[in-house]
């Protein structure tokens, strides 16, 4: 099916046009979690816990080109929708310039202090050997990380999301290869794993700045000679800032999400909560995938002032939003067992703790797609404040704070427990932007 930015949405339209997308965010979301099914399996627990220490620092500077792609997608497509292609062109251009100088920077600096970083983040003994290898070698690919990561909007920007699915089913079959290679043949553990997401990876993101910047690029983006105009890429920052604040706030939560369960539970409690969070990612990629559809489209019909599409938008989303929330928590809550046994299934104990666990945090998604929409909503509106207020305020404010907060009333309990209640708070907010701001936006 060829698809456009232009023209009515209907509900079989917008399914149609989100499906490369969700696969391929959920294809993306596996290079961890498969990372973290044969070094659980093959090297054991202490690796996989430092691969879940890490990771969350890796994204840190990773989310740096989502920040690119989700505003800068935002940015393009509304300049597509004014009319001006080369302009979108550049800007198009000068973002991919500015992932690639600012991965290479961030890689040198994770390099040097991969160990430090490590002790700070809770490693101890023989994890710290560990997460100083599984850092280091991902820094080799971080730059090509970014690009990828901003591809996974412009993809759908250019009318071309099938793309990203048929990069991530090939880069995912990479990564799968090499584990199987490095990790069960050659029995490199963490190494291995590492080098393994990083072959896979730096494919990520040679193929479309290669395909971009062909003679046989069909799409109407395409990699142009461009400068540094500071003030789109202020723009673009802006625009994509909730993603990026999003996804820091994310890994600051998982990180304060380990310091906890080190003091509670130790290194079992650590592990449990990095099946908790494969899963998680699995579900919530389709979230993600949605979005990304969504907002350079949304973004392409402001630019073009067509409000009562915005409007018709907005209805279709929060609809198809809802029902996908209640059979994603019903799936989760179906085969939650047998996805942790896919991790964990030779520790009995594991198994009943992330079990528990993952049935807890899995109501979050009731509500959690509404909330993570509404600041995707806003960066697609080319308003990257309020969409990085909700984001902000959703994880660094009432996650966090719930998971400081209900551990002292309810244990180890309130651990699994604190998603639930910030994801509730943060709802309420939700609906409360989203009415806020109806009549200046016009949806």
């Amino acid at each position: 099916m060829k698809i456009e930015l232009a023209g009515h949405y209907t509900y079989g339209r917008l399914l149609r046009s989100a499906f490369p997308s969700v696969m391929m965010m959920v294809i993306t979301s596996t290079y961890g979690i498969i990372d973290g099914l044969f070094v659980s399996n093959y090297a054991g627990t202490t690796p996989f816990a430092a691969i879940n220490i890490v990771w969350p620092m890796i994204m840190i500077f990773g989310a740096l080109g989502l920040m690119l792609g989700a505003g800068g997608s935002a940015l393009i497509s509304k300049t597509m929708g004014e009319g001006d292609i080369p302009k979108a062109n550049r800007i198009f251009s000068m973002l991919l310039k500015v992932a690639l100088i600012a991965g290479l920077f961030f890689s040198v600096i994770l390099f040097i202090l991969a160990e430090p970083l490590s002790l700070f983040l809770g490693a101890e003994g023989k994890m710290v050997r560990e997460c100083v290898i599984y850092t280091r070698i991902n820094t080799l690919s971080l730059p090509l990380y970014m690009v990828q990561m901003a591809f996974q909007s412009y993809y759908m920007t250019a009318e071309k999301p099938q793309f990203g699915t048929i990069m991530s089913l090939v880069c995912g079959g990479i990564n799968i290869i090499f584990d199987i290679i490095l990790i069960i043949g050659l029995e490199y553990g963490t190494l291995g794993a590492a080098a393994s997401t990083a072959i896979a990876q730096i494919a990520g993101g040679c193929f479309p700045l290669l395909y971009f910047s062909s003679k046989h690029n069909t799409s109407k983006l395409k990699i142009v000679k461009s400068g540094f105009e500071w003030k789109h890429i202020a723009q673009s920052c802006l625009n994509g800032l909730s993603e990026y604040v999003g996804n820091i706030a994310f890994c600051i939560v998982d990180i304060c999400y380990n310091i906890q369960l080190m003091r509670y539970i130790g290194e079992e409690g650590v592990t449990a909560f990095g099946v908790v969070l494969y899963i998680g990612f699995i579900f919530a990629a389709a979230f993600f995938g949605y979005y990304i559809t969504i907002n350079p489209v949304v973004g392409f019909n402001y630019g073009a002032q067509n409000h009562d599409e915005l409007h018709s938008l907005l209805k279709k989303s929060l609809v198809i939003i809802g029902v996908g929330s209640l059979l994603l928590t019903i799936g989760a809550e179906l085969l939650n067992h047998s996805l942790v046994s896919l991790f964990v299934g030779y520790d009995i104990g594991l198994v009943n703790l992330s079990t528990h666990a993952t049935r807890i945090y899995m109501v979050s998604f009731l509500l959690c797609g509404f909330n993570m929409f509404t600041s995707a909503w806003f960066t697609a509106l080319n308003n990257g404040v309020v969409s990085a207020v909700s984001a902000f305020t959703r994880t660094l404010v009432f996650e966090l704070g719930a998971l400081f907060v209900l551990p002292l009333f309810m244990g180890l309990e309130g651990i699994w427990y604190a998603v639930n209640v910030a994801e509730v708070l943060a709802f309420v907010l939700t609906v409360s932007l989203l009415v806020k701001y109806r009549e200046k936006y016009q949806y």
